[in-house]
């Protein structure tokens, strides 16, 4: 089930949005806000999949907030005026609805989400076999945070454990998913959708700080945060 909210200043355009997705079973919206500064909290506090999300807005252009939301939820510009269609294009939005909008585009549109959503989803759920001495462990690729390298040895950081192994970091870039995992530095490997913000030089991922290197910060900031 896809969870989606929807921003737009424009009481009609708020209910419209919302008989679409009532129409559909694969789609709930958490929340319908006039305000996108108002939908801030839910976005930090549930993981939203979509963003319905109106451009042209008094309090703060859909443009400038959808910098403000995490890269792994997708974006859905909804406008009345095609000049922002670039705009939108350039920010990685999944689509751009011109308004009036009908059923059959909104579908459209959804639907994109649906099959992104799925192949994401399918990557994370595939495992992999970490040696870790004389121990074989099988952890699915969603479970990992990141990955340090240290001498010829790697660690995996999961949730509430950690997995050291003898290998290197090259191969591990070389043979993990890289929809999912990206290096950011020669001693870091990071899961793209653990990423929480990027602080000076630093990815945060949970209390942790990892280190950007001036090698990949332009292409971090690019795909996880343009």
């Amino acid at each position: 089930m896809l969870k989606c909210i929807i921003i737009d200043d424009e009481e009609l355009a708020r209910a419209l949005l919302k008989s679409y997705v009532d129409k559909l079973d694969f789609i709930v919206s958490e929340g319908e806000y006039e305000n996108p500064l108002e939908a801030l909290s839910i976005l930090k506090s549930t993981t939203i999949d979509v963003v319905f999300l109106d451009i042209q807005m008094p309090q703060l252009k859909g443009t400038d907030f959808a910098k403000m939301i995490s890269p792994t939820t997708r974006v859905i510009f909804t406008t009345a005026y095609s000049e922002y269609a670039l705009d939108g294009y350039e920010l990685n939005a999944i689509d751009y609805l011109l308004k009036p909008i009908t059923f059959e585009r909104f579908l459209t549109a959804v639907n994109k989400v649906q099959t992104t959503t799925r192949n994401i989803t399918d990557i994370s759920s595939q495992t992999i076999t970490i040696k870790s001495g004389y121990d074989l462990h099988k952890v699915r690729l969603s479970e990992i945070y990141y990955i340090k390298s240290d001498s010829e040895y790697v660690t995996f950081y999961l949730d509430n454990k950690k997995i050291m192994s003898y290998q290197s970091l090259k191969s591990l870039e070389d043979s993990l998913p890289p929809s999912l995992f990206m290096r950011v530095h020669r001693s870091y490997i990071i899961n793209k959708n653990k990423v929480q913000a990027l602080k000076d030089k630093d990815i945060i991922i949970q209390d942790h700080r990892i280190p950007v290197s001036a090698t990949y910060f332009e292409t971090v900031k690019k795909e996880l945060f343009s």
